[in-house]
């Protein structure tokens, strides 16, 4: 007989500060939280622990090349990788499904979508779309 399924975030950033933020939001989904701060430890642990939800910041590999994300889920075709990005571009939302991601999450909205976004991919059903720029043109 197996116990309950553990279900364990990885969390990868390299701003410590925003990583304890995030860690304190997904407690509340997950029964571990594991954070990391560059790349070569985000494919040695997500290799290791297969977790169930990454969360990882978009900026963490070098340059503009996603390799790395390709790579990540290779090592770990089950988890479902959430990507922070600041750019709001839809072209590069676009790049990061394309190369692995199931969603992506502007940073600017990770108070409001980050945990809506993670359970959308939990249950199957439909990620929420990165909220557009607002216009500041004067009206």
């Amino acid at each position: 007989m197996t116990g309950p399924e553990v279900r364990c975030v990885l969390l990868a950033d390299r701003h410590h500060g925003l990583t304890e933020g995030l860690r304190g939001l997904l407690e509340t989904l997950f029964d571990t939280v594991v954070m990391v701060a560059d790349e070569h430890s985000l494919l040695e642990t997500a290799s290791r622990l297969k977790p169930t939800v990454v969360v990882v910041d978009l900026s963490l590999g070098p340059g503009q090349n996603l390799g790395w994300l390709r790579r990540l889920r290779d090592r770990c075709g089950d988890s479902r990788i959430v990507l922070l990005s600041v750019y709001d571009e839809s072209s590069v939302t676009r790049t990061a499904l394309a190369a692995g991601a199931d969603a992506v999450v502007l940073k600017r909205d990770i108070v409001t979508h980050l945990l809506p976004t993670v359970e959308a991919i939990l249950a199957g059903t439909p990620i929420p779309e990165p909220t557009p720029p607002t216009s500041s043109t004067p009206g």
